[in-house]
């Protein structure tokens, strides 16, 4: 009984794990592929159309008289349209009247076959990180031309507060963990409470009143500045995840060292540092991931100026100015998660092993 009960319990968390990930897989695909159709494309059908599916396709194309007026009724075949119902589709028996070009007097008749939209591209890609211009088709016929949003700056200003954002945080946690876990001084069972304590203080608190000393000391807008906000905001939630981890690594390591005379420092570096690396891999990628994706401390921090904007800012930014212009934020969206995807898949076989680190005693 025991083991069917077991067999049914994993059944339905498999399950359940299995419906969250196609839950969150079809949009991420969905995104995935928009981000590499052309412009025209994404404004006129949808992701899924990359698969065999039932569309319309030109049959024939029908040229109208220059001397057409568009806001009167338009005879094609004997039969009359209004030029609203072109621009929609009108659908007879088994085929379909649609403008192909308003301005050029041309209409599509079309019928409906099975279809694969494949046709892929780098523009948007290129677009995005270079800045170059792009054309896009409209339903009318018109052709609008803009210019792409260089995303190159914007990478590397993530790139060059992510890396340091990440690794000066973890290495001053992993000193004070080692000192909290191993270490006797006064004072270590209070401040331990207080660096706890810290962990439910809202970021959001602490905003204004270090901007003010950040302005009052020339802190603000300058890379430091970004690289002690990002430190002192993670440095709770490190301490405390390294420590459950060097807090339950043998004793008799720890004892062997201290007789063979090696200092604090030596222990730490030979010691500690080789035997915490599923830890600090783990709390490396939740530093790197929230450091990389933050936009509020960078906003408030950094500022937005153009030359020192990083990617979730020039992103919110492309929402804001170009919120049609898809094949622009699908490329930019998943140009932005390529580091952490990177980062991830590097550290993801110390990921679990360093969750479950200091759980399980003996």
């Amino acid at each position: 009984m025991k083991k069917k009960e077991k067999k049914r319990s994993k059944w339905l968390v498999n399950t359940v794990l299995g419906i969250i990930s196609i839950i969150w897989l079809i949009p991420t695909l969905g995104l995935f592929i928009s981000s590499f159709r052309p412009a025209t494309d994404i404004l006129q059908t949808g992701w899924w159309t990359i698969f065999p599916h039932r569309a319309w396709e030109t049959t024939v194309e029908l040229e109208l008289s220059k001397d057409v007026d568009l806001r009167q009724p338009i005879e094609i075949d004997g039969t009359s349209y209004t030029d609203e119902e072109l621009r929609k589709g009108i659908k007879i028996n088994d085929q379909r009247l649609i403008w192909e070009n308003r301005r050029a007097r041309i209409v599509n008749v079309q019928d409906k076959v099975w279809n694969m939209n494949t046709d892929f591209t780098l523009e948007n890609y290129m677009s995005v990180l270079t800045g170059k211009e792009y054309s896009i088709m409209q339903p009318d016929g018109s052709v609008r031309v803009e210019k792409g949003s260089d995303l190159s700056q914007a990478f590397w200003n993530t790139v060059a507060v992510s890396i340091p954002g990440t690794i000066i945080p973890i290495l001053i946690a992993s000193f004070a963990a080692y000192a909290f876990a191993w270490m006797n001084f006064p004072g270590r069972r209070v401040m331990f409470v207080i660096i706890i304590a810290l962990l439910v203080v809202p970021l959001q608190v602490a905003l204004i009143p270090v901007l003010k000393d950040y302005t009052a000391l020339g802190l603000n807008g300058s890379l430091l500045g970004i690289w002690l906000a990002h430190t002192a905001f993670g440095l709770p939630l490190i301490t405390y995840f390294m420590y459950n981890y060097i807090s339950q690594l043998p004793r008799d390591i720890f004892e062997s060292a201290y007789i063979d005379g090696a200092s604090n420092f030596s222990i730490f570096s030979r010691l500690v540092l080789p035997l915490s690396v599923p830890a600090l891999a783990s709390i490396s990628i939740f530093q790197f991931l929230w450091v990389w994706n933050d936009y509020l401390v960078a906003l408030v921090f950094i500022g937005s100026q153009p030359d020192v904007q990083v990617l979730s800012m020039k992103i919110a930014d492309l929402v804001g100015s170009r919120g049609s212009d898809w094949h622009l934020l699908t490329s930019a969206a998943f140009i932005s998660m390529l580091m952490p995807l990177t980062v991830f898949f590097l550290l993801q076989k110390y990921f679990v092993k360093g969750l479950l680190g200091g759980s399980i005693k003996g």
